[in-house]
Parts: C-alpha cells; sequence; structure tokens
C-alpha cells in the first residue's frame, strides 16, 4: 500500500504534512468530509473542521495546481427569502454549521487571480441515500423513517410537515453530478446540486403508506430546539448548472425513496 492508496485513513493533520509528497501522484480532490451536524453548538469545533481544514486543503491544491471538488451546502441560503441562487446576495446562514459553510465558500471567492486549476463548491440540498448509516442524527429522513417503522410501524412527523418543502436529491444523481464536473474541467465556480423541484416531508410519509399499507403516520410537536434555525424551504435554482451542461433528469423522489428502501430492507442501508 503507497502513501496515495492509505491517504484516507489518516487524521487531518497528517494529510497535510505527506501532501507535497503525493501530489505528483493527485489530478484532482474531492473534498466531501466535514462536521456535518446542524445541531452542532461548538463553533471553535465546526471552523476548525469545515473551515479551517478546508482552507488548508485549498490552498495546497492552489500550490500544485491541483484540481478541486468541494461539498457546499444549501444551507448557506438560510430561509430562502432571497432565493436560492448561486450570489452573496442570496446568503444568510441560521446555523454554526451553514456559517461555516458560507465562510469557506466566500474564502475561496477570493482567489481566483491566483487558480490556474479548476475549483468548483457544489451546494448540496437535502441528499438521501445509502451509505449514510454513521450520520445519526444528522443521516436523512428517509432513513429514520425506515428505522421508525421497523421499531413499531409509527412514522413521527412534525406538525405541519406538508408546509415544510424540500429538495430532496437522491445520492446517485449528486454522484453524477460530481462526474459531470471532473469530466469537464473547464467548468468553474459555485454550484447548486439540487433537483430543482421541492417536495414535503408529508410527501415522503405517504410514500412510506403506500409502500407499507401498516405504517402509522403521527404527527409530533415541532421541537423548540429548532425554532429560528430550520430551513422550511429549499428549492435549487439549477439554471447555473444546467448552464453548465448537465443535461441529465433527476430522480423522482418516489423512485429515489423505493430504491432506497430496497438497499434498506437488504442491508440495512449499506452497498455490497
Amino acid at each position: 500500500m503507497n502513501k496515495l492508496e492509505f491517504v484516507d485513513y489518516l487524521d487531518k493533520g497528517s494529510f497535510l504534512e505527506i501532501f507535497d509528497e503525493i501530489a505528483e501522484e493527485v489530478e484532482i480532490v474531492f473534498h466531501q468530509g466535514a462536521c456535518s451536524d446542524t445541531m452542532e453548538s461548538d463553533g471553535k469545533y465546526m471552523m476548525e473542521n469545515n473551515y479551517d481544514f478546508s482552507c488548508a486543503l485549498f490552498n495546497q491544491c492552489v500550490q500544485h495546481e491541483k484540481r478541486f471538488i468541494y461539498a457546499s451546502s444549501a444551507s448557506v441560503y438560510g430561509n430562502g427569502d432571497d432565493g436560492f441562487i448561486e450570489k452573496r446576495d442570496c446568503e444568510y446562514p441560521l446555523n454554526v454549521y451553514a456559517f461555516s459553510k458560507f465562510m469557506f465558500d466566500n474564502y475561496v471567492r477570493k482567489f481566483p487571480h491566483v487558480v490556474k486549476s479548476q475549483v468548483v463548491g457544489l451546494r448540496y440540498f437535502n441528499v438521501y441515500g445509502p451509505q449514510e448509516n454513521h450520520k445519526g442524527r444528522m443521516a436523512s429522513v428517509i432513513r429514520h423513517f425506515f428505522n421508525q417503522y421497523r421499531e413499531n410501524k409509527v412514522i413521527k412527523v412534525f406538525e405541519g410537515s406538508s408546509e415544510f418543502l424540500r429538495d430532496f436529491i437522491y445520492v446517485d444523481d449528486v454522484v453524477r453530478v460530481n462526474m459531470h464536473f471532473m469530466e469537464n474541467s473547464f467548468l468553474n465556480g459555485i454550484y447548486n446540486c439540487g433537483t430543482g423541484k421541492c417536495r414535503s416531508f408529508g410527501d415522503i410519509a405517504d410514500i412510506f403508506k403506500s409502500r407499507y399499507s401498516d405504517a402509522v403516520i403521527e404527527e409530533i410537536p415541532f421541537p423548540d430546539s429548532l425554532v429560528g434555525k430550520y430551513q422550511k424551504y429549499t428549492q435549487a435554482d439549477i439554471e447555473k448548472l444546467r448552464s453548465g451542461a448537465f443535461e441529465a433528469e433527476f430522480m423522482s423522489l418516489e423512485d429515489g425513496v423505493n430504491d432506497y428502501l430496497d438497499v434498506l430492507e437488504k442491508t440495512d442501508g449499506y452497498i455490497k
């Protein structure tokens, strides 16, 4: 196993220390890692993981002229009052996680004059699908609903969920978007990674009910801890993504949820 193969197993500091040594073997860096807990209140921890390390990795890629595709987040748009377009006027983060992503996007925007290789930030909307077993409470609502159904056939939704609208995107489509930018190295900038359509959490509960006729939908009070920090509506503006020649159709919510449920039923969410 050479350095390039085992680098994924190193901690952040060790990775940066050996980047100079492996740079010649690297063509492109996909930076997907972060603390994604939107309820995390430790600002220092969040900024160290989502801002400081991201800046250091970005700087290394710029120095070595390596292509850099990273995970931004739709959370930077906040409540969406000003729309979901990839521009500063639309951005208003509501929590520490969103602020860390917002800050890194703005850091990247500062250096177009020194960047000679591709840099792309993808603002992920509500991603769901296999391989999220490690995410705990930050796993998608589909996984949480499945666990609830499996436990006692009761699916719990917040009161008013039919009015909570999100842009849900299947993880396979997210991978396709990443591969599109890998295959088109001339494309640069920040792009929304969503379907351009919003659906409600109630719609997802209905999909479960259609698949599992014995499922019971139960409304529960909206948590006080989320008041003022919760995005009740997201819908990606994908005009810029389409202008970048991404023409593939996105999987429908019904097809995506059922595809994921097939995996959950067979392997508890792991791809084997």
